[in-house]
Formats: structure tokens, C-alpha cells, sequence
């Protein structure tokens, strides 16, 4: 039976291009059914993305038993014709990556990198591990379609501005996308720097909300109301709901870390608050608390340490700080009902997830969590960065963008 007449956008070769990337329709037969276009239309659609580069002819389709005669040509995105950068910034550590459009990783490097070191610095030297990433791979620069950065701050996803981040200094309107894009321009002319920023799209959010969309997309794709939180050096969450993350008016969403607990009213948030959350049950948190307790630990990252090494205060602290992040998740599972809850980062071991079990399951009402899943990360350190890079191949290949970037090419 025939769709109906598309109109507009629906028309367009970024819509027939959605259509196959999400495999509602791979034949052109099928997209003359699911869009009404004409076959001439299609095939004149189809020429656009081929000379684009982002389609090719896959094996032939089944023979539809309604249809009849020579088998279809199946339709594809090629994964291939492009590359994408992407980054996980933590407070003390920094992985980046050369993605390909399937999301698989083909050049990755890792270190030692201080967030309070400034922006400056740290893209500076995140542009140069990315030419030397891009060069390992042997994939030419031109092939570059977008960069995608993980940061543990808030962000304003439509400016690319870090908002107000508490472990962040320095960052808080720092213009990120710029200041990435000249840096990458200067480490990848070959003959000193280019005139102009090179027009290579930088998106960037928080990583939290990234982390959320990779592991939704990985592991629980028919979850329509998942949620990740967080908690290493700081605490925060992503909410992906149909499929789409909800990042708030202006970037704000999940920032639970700097939700008060009305009993710790003398605990020093980085914020600059008292009570905070983080201030209390965050890895710089506990491990402040075990070097108070004579166990001596500098980051989240110890803590994960002592807690992989099974050391008593730091189980204890760990299940303590999982009850206190448990007693406000009660009201945010509450109010977002969702199926899935991923404890993810440095303390998401069993002493803290038991400790959010805990209180979730003894103050919430049986009702809210009946079809909840507690469940651990499935993608682990790499979730930011993959998350990174998914936003990118989303953004690029929205209808929308799509058709922008054709009529950029002159298709």
C-alpha cells in the first residue's frame, strides 16, 4: 500500500537518508512506499547521497512476496567515508579517540591530563593528540566531520559553553569550539598554520548525559526512560528519554550533586555551598574521609583503588555514600519513573550500588520501582568517549543538518 505523499522535509534526501539509517526502509521501493515520492524522485534523492558519499549498495534485499520479479538492491550507510574525534575529559585524566560512523574505535590514546591545568592548555594538547591519532590510523584530516567532547561540568548544549562548573577552573564561557577548531587548524597544516578555522563542527556536553546515550544505545535500546548517575570526582546524571537525552532548558539537567541534604550543613561543596551532595558522597568526598581516617587518598580514582583492594573504611565509606545518594535518587526515580538506573564512574562498585539499593527499595513506593533495573555500566571508561562521538554522527546526520551540508556541497 502506498505512503502517503511526503512533504517538505519528509521530501528531502536527508529524511530518505534517516529512513535508512534507522532501517524503516533500505530498498528504494521501500522508500517510494514510506515517503509517496515518485520513483524518479527517489532516484534523483538517492544520486545525492551517493555522490555525497554517505550511502552505497549493499547485497541484494529478499524478494518481497508480494512483489515478485529480481531482488532489490539493499541500501546502506557507509560507516566508512568518515571519521569522527571525540574526547572524555576528566578532572585528572583524558582518553580521545578516532570513531568511524558505526561507533568503532580505530586509533585510542589515554593519560594523565589536569582539568585545572585550563582550556587553553588542555585543548591545545588534545588537538595535537588528535593529529597524531588521525596519523596512526593513516586516515587523511580532510575525512575529519566533526570532533564530540565529554566535560564534567553543566553545559548549553546549543552554545557549546561550559556553565558555571565547580570543578571546572577557568572553564565557566570559555568558547571551547573555537579555541579546538584553531588548534586543530595549526597541528594539522602541513606547513605551519592555515589562515581561517577549518570548518570541522565541535559539539560538546556534559559527560554524564553522554555516557547515558552510549550506554542506552548499547545496552537497553527499547529502555524509554533510562538513567545514568555518575559518581567519581564529582556526582552527576544523564536522562535519555525516547531516545533523546533531556538536558533541561539551558544544559542544567541532572546536575544532582547540588541537590542539599539537610543534615550536613557544615560540609564544603567545590561549588562554593554547604550540604551539597558531592560534598558528602562524591570520590574527592570519601577521599578526603579516608585520609582523615589515616588511609591516604588523593581522587575518586583511589578510592576505586582501595575499594578493587577491598580495603574495610573504604567498603564502609562506599556503601555509606551509596545510602546518601540512594535517599535523594528515591525522589528522582520518583518523579522520572524510569527502567533502568546505571550507577556508573570510579565508586560504582557492589559497597556503593548496595548502599543505593538500600534506601531506593525501603523509601520509594513498591509501585515506583516494580519494572525498575539497578544495573552497573556496560561500556565502562570507554562510555563517555563512545557517547561523544554518537552525538556527533546524530547531529551531522539529522535530516536537518544533512540537507545543510548537501546544499554546502552543492548536491
Amino acid at each position: 500500500m502506498a505512503g502517503k505523499a511526503a512533504t517538505g522535509n519528509q521530501a528531502s534526501a536527508g529524511h530518505l537518508l534517516r529512513l535508512v539509517r534507522d532501517g524503516s526502509a533500505t530498498t528504494r521501493g521501500a522508500l517510494q512506499r514510506a515517503t509517496g515520492l515518485s520513483r524518479s524522485t527517489v532516484g534523483h534523492r538517492l544520486d545525492q547521497l551517493f555522490a555525497a558519499g554517505w550511502l552505497r549498495e549493499g547485497e541484494a534485499a529478499p524478494v518481497e512476496s508480494s512483489g515478485g520479479g529480481r531482488p532489490s538492491t539493499r541500501l546502506e550507510f557507509d560507516s566508512e567515508h568518515a571519521v569522527v574525534l571525540a574526547a572524555d575529559l576528566g578532572t585528572r585524566h583524558t582518553s580521545a579517540a578516532v570513531v568511524d560512523l558505526a561507533g568503532n574505535v580505530l586509533a585510542e590514546r589515554s593519560g594523565e591530563m589536569l582539568i585545572a591545568d585550563g582550556p587553553e592548555h588542555v585543548l591545545d594538547v588534545l588537538a595535537q593528540w588528535f593529529a597524531a591519532l588521525l596519523k596512526e590510523t593513516g586516515t587523511p584530516h580532510e575525512r575529519v566531520c566533526g570532533m564530540g567532547l565529554s566535560v564534567p561540568g553543566p553545559v548549553d548544549w546549543a552554545s557549546g559553553l561550559v556553565v558555571q562548573p565547580p570543578i571546572m577552573p577557568g572553564w565557566d564561557g570559555y568558547p571551547i569550539r573555537r579555541r579546538l577548531q584553531e588548534a586543530w587548524a595549526r597541528h594539522t597544516a602541513a606547513d605551519g598554520p592555515v589562515a581561517g578555522v577549518p570548518e570541522v563542527p565541535v559539539l560538546v556536553d556534559n559527560d554524564a548525559n553522554l555516557m547515558a546515550y552510549a550506554e542506552q544505545r548499547a545496552g537497553h535500546p527499547d529502555c524509554t526512560a533510562f538513567l545514568l548517575v555518575k559518581v567519581s570526582t564529582g556526582i552527576g546524571a544523564g536522562v535519555v528519554a525516547d531516545g533523546r537525552l533531556y538536558r533541561g532548558t539551558d544544559g542544567g539537567a541532572g546536575d544532582i550533586g547540588h541537590i542539599r541534604l539537610h543534615d550536613c550543613p557544615e560540609a564544603l561543596c567545590m561549588c562554593g555551598s554547604y550540604g551539597c551532595l558531592a560534598a558528602v558522597a562524591s570520590g574527592r568526598a570519601l577521599a578526603a574521609q579516608l585520609s582523615d581516617a589515616g588511609v591516604t587518598t588523593t581522587s575518586g580514582t583511589g578510592v576505586r583503588d582501595h575499594l578493587a583492594a577491598g580495603q574495610p573504611d573504604a567498603v564502609r565509606l562506599a556503601r555509606e555514600a551509596g545510602r546518601r545518594v540512594g535517599e535523594v535518587l528515591v525522589t528522582v526515580v520518583t518523579l522520572l519513573n524510569p527502567g533502568v538506573l546505571m550507577i556508573a564512574g570510579d565508586l560504582a562498585g557492589t559497597p556503593f550500588v548496595t548502599g543505593v539499593r538500600e534506601l531506593l527499595y525501603q523509601r520509594a513506593m513498591p509501585r515506583t520501582t516494580a519494572h525498575l533495573s539497578v544495573v552497573t555500566s556496560r561500556l565502562g571508561e570507554r562510555a563517555g568517549l563512545l557517547g561523544a562521538a554518537a552525538v556527533v554522527v546524530e547531529d551531522l546526520y539529522s535530516p536537518e543538518r544533512a540537507d545543510a551540508r548537501l546544499a554546502a556541497l552543492g548536491r
